[in-house]
């Protein structure tokens, strides 16, 4: 059996189980060592220091480094995981966040739901991104756990917001959609406009366009100085990029408001700005923003100022767990793994 290796040299341990036989039922009984991990070929801290190797690691780097089979790598750590969320609290959460994934090739997606006072992810599940398949958290959270839901953050998908106000579910939940995918929605209108111009505009006036789109959909203050001086080259040229674009800086300024109605004030100061300008995709944008102000408004309020960024780092956290794996095939590694990642380490 191999333990926890000693310098480079591998240690391996020798020792007799125990068996005895009931003298009641007659049946055998094998002694239960609780150092031993769920593999009897391994004791439970190495699987917990190969657990811990993989946080951090791809399998295939961890079984050349420690001489082990890819497989039984994978395995150790799915115990490793396993351990870990059984000695988690388990979830009650107040405030949570509804995001889905995508999952291998095409339009395959499981939806993610993170506890946002906490700050983990507590279920990944699904079959897609329908409303039956959000309806299985609920199912998994049960009644009782569900009322006592406050706040719902997701994004503006009709399936999550049907869902959540299902009796049963969690009607009473307040819900607010998240800043980052309306944020998401304001990029592509301003991409759409971008590429308008280009179509628009012949000869040396497209150049000052070409190359700059992700100048265009990143802040002022996250540019370098080449970056902010292409802006301003294009600007110069482009009098309706420049006017895009300034919108599209201020429109964050909504979610720093704490009064409900200073941010309605900025909302229709903002959309009036759009009047004259020929912004088609400004205007389409705007149109969206009322319709789910309800929604948008909830974050004003000082009790529902909750970490809205999280369900993006998450995704973005997930992103990179796929990314070192090449994809998963197995779909409960991956399930044991975001439910992990924001765990604290055996």
């Amino acid at each position: 059996m191999r333990d926890l290796s000693c310098g480079d040299r591998r240690v391996y341990l020798e020792f007799f189980i125990r068996r005895v036989q009931c003298p009641w039922c007659r049946a055998v009984k094998t002694e239960r060592l609780d150092w031993l991990a769920n593999n009897p070929f391994f004791t439970k801290r190495f699987a917990f220091f190969v657990g811990r190797r993989c946080r951090d690691c791809a399998i295939k780097a961890v079984a050349e480094d420690l001489f082990l089979d890819w497989h039984t790598v994978k395995e150790l750590d799915k115990q490793y995981m396993s351990e870990q969320l059984r000695r988690a609290s388990q979830p009650k959460p107040r405030a949570i966040g509804i995001d889905e994934i995508s999952i291998g090739r095409g339009h395959s997606y499981r939806i993610v739901v993170s506890d946002l006072i906490r700050g983990r992810p507590i279920w990944f599940g699904g079959q897609d991104r329908s409303e039956e398949s959000l309806d299985q958290f609920y199912a998994w959270l049960g009644p009782e756990k569900s009322s006592k839901i406050r706040l719902a953050v997701m994004d503006m998908w009709k399936a999550f917001r049907n869902s959540t106000r299902k009796l049963g579910h969690a009607p009473q939940a307040l819900i607010i959609y998240d800043k980052f995918h309306v944020l998401r929605h304001l990029q592509d209108a301003l991409d759409k406009v971008r590429k308008s111009e280009y179509a628009r505009l012949t000869g040396p006036g497209r150049r000052f366009i070409k190359g700059q789109r992700f100048a265009l959909l990143s802040r002022w203050r996250n540019l370098a100085l080449p970056g902010k001086k292409g802006l301003k080259l294009l600007f110069n040229a482009n009098k309706r990029l420049h006017t895009a674009y300034l919108l599209k800086e201020t429109f964050e300024q909504l979610w720093s408001y704490e009064k409900p109605g200073w941010a309605r004030r900025f909302f229709d100061n903002w959309r009036e700005s759009l009047k004259w300008q020929r912004l088609k995709p400004y205007e389409k944008f705007a149109a969206m923003i009322e319709k789910h102000w309800d929604g948008i408004v909830a974050y004003c309020h000082a009790d529902n100022k909750v970490a809205l960024g999280f369900v993006e780092g998450l995704n973005n956290k997930i992103r990179v767990i796929q990314r070192r794996a090449y994809g998963f095939r197995d779909e409960e590694y991956l399930r044991l793994k975001i439910l992990t990642c924001m765990l604290p380490k055996l």
